[in-house]
């Protein structure tokens, strides 16, 4: 079945007949909602993936960190293959969006300077603007829809084939990491068999996903105006900063958010057992995490230099920070989720010592490059552990050797009966 009348080359959203099948270890990435449904065996992240081969074909190699080549980098083991990392914001900033805008502004630059016929991305649910729903925006000018951030799962690659059957044969996609994994494994199947010339890939950073209707739920604790609030971000220094409509700012710190009352299973087993917080397959990665501040940049290849490269003049750039130790906080997330037993790492704290720790963690706890760190760090250690406990029989194909090596220095290791020696394939040749 066709589905590519139901897409507006202005941004109109996908309105596709097709459901996705439902799976435990889905984030609806759009694939299980195309003609070809049955190609998420070979191409989802939380099947069987291959993020050396990927890599290798993406950036022309793998990441390097136990035998560095002349072009590695050192933080590749946790960051992925990369070029540069940069902390940058844009000036002037864009109005509207989640920090300074650089993500949308190089998707508009792709378009006015006429390098993609169309860019996908995601945009507000017109009844709900924390509602994510993918677009396909072919003016640059229409991006604006896409600015600020969403919550919740939405089929972006269920776009690609109808974009492409329209003629659109250049495209730029921004998405976050299982979105992109999908999308890379597919890539050569979409340039042998639908005519792809040119792919632009954007990627963000992501952790712990939910459904937009738990987060609706969450805005209900940390606000008695939630239908207000317009404006949320986890920031790098340890404090969640709201903002409403009406022009309220507030910072909370993370250990006054009431997390101890979401249900154990608010963050579903796919965003806890993710293994790509940073997005490995783009392009080019802008975040926030290592960014102290300012957004993060992480260039991969010359594919995403040359995107960068068209924010000349429009860009402040500069070296990312890293200072503190993650090892503490990283042992003590270990510890607290495994206490948690499958629920979410939470460890009760006296009110009295709340504030002392609030003011220190900024200012002696990891922070820029090594905060980053600290996270990837906690996503692997994460993984392993939720897997362990609630789909064993995934992890020796579902979790890569990086993963592995990240979570050693904390004395995890494969158990060798079960998941050792992951099977590889070569089932990246759609």
């Amino acid at each position: 079945m066709s589905i590519s009348a139901n897409i507006s080359a202005q941004g109109t959203p996908l309105a596709s007949p097709i459901t996705a099948p439902s799976r435990k270890l889905c984030t609806d990435c759009g694939l299980s909602r195309t003609d070809d449904p049955k190609r998420c065996g070979q191409a989802c992240q939380f099947i069987q993936p291959d993020y050396p081969g990927l890599e290798q074909r993406v950036h022309g190699r793998q990441r390097q960190h136990d035998r560095p080549g002349h072009n590695a980098q050192p933080d590749e083991l946790f960051f992925g293959p990369y070029q540069q990392i940069l902390s940058a914001r844009l000036d002037p900033p864009t109005p509207g969006a989640q920090w300074t805008g650089i993500t949308t502004r190089l998707a508009e630059v792709l378009l006015e300077k006429d390098l993609v016929d169309a860019v996908i991305a995601m945009a507000a649910d017109p009844h709900d603007r924390w509602r994510p729903r993918p677009v396909l925006v072919t003016r640059a000018e229409d991006m604006a829809q896409c600015r600020g951030m969403r919550m919740g799962y939405a089929p972006l690659l269920s776009l690609v084939e109808p974009a492409l059957a329209q003629g659109h044969k250049r495209l730029a996609v921004i998405g976050i990491p299982c979105q992109i994994y999908a999308l890379r494994a597919i890539q050569p199947q979409l340039e042998r068999e639908q005519g792809l010339e040119q792919l632009y890939v954007i990627g963000t950073p992501c952790s712990d996903n939910t459904s937009t209707e738990n987060f609706h739920q969450f805005l209900g604790l940390i606000s008695d105006r939630p239908q207000d609030i317009s404006y949320v971000e986890f920031r790098a220094d340890y404090r969640v900063e709201v903002r409403t409509d009406q022009g309220d700012q507030q910072l909370i710190p993370f250990l006054n958010l009431p997390l101890s009352t979401l249900p154990p299973d608010f963050f579903p087993l796919t965003c806890r057992t993710c293994v790509d917080y940073t997005n490995v397959l783009a392009d080019i990665t802008v975040g926030y995490m290592g960014g102290h501040g300012q957004q993060w940049l992480l260039v991969r290849n010359a594919r995403g230099q040359s995107v960068l490269d068209g924010l000349q003049g429009q860009l402040v750039t500069s070296a990312p920070i890293s200072k503190g130790q993650r090892g503490g906080p990283v042992r003590g997330f270990m510890a607290n989720t495994e206490r948690a037993a499958g629920g979410l790492p939470l460890r009760r704290m006296p009110a009295w010592i709340k504030p002392l720790v609030n003011w220190l963690m900024p200012r002696v706890g990891p922070r820029g490059l090594e905060f980053a760190r600290a996270r990837v760090e906690m996503k692997a250690i994460e993984a392993i552990l939720h897997l362990r406990r609630e789909a064993p029989a995934r992890i020796k194909n579902m979790l890569p050797q990086h993963v592995w090596d990240l979570a050693a220095r904390y004395g995890l290791k494969p158990e060798p009966s079960r998941e050792s020696d992951p099977v590889v394939t070569s089932k990246h040749k759609l």
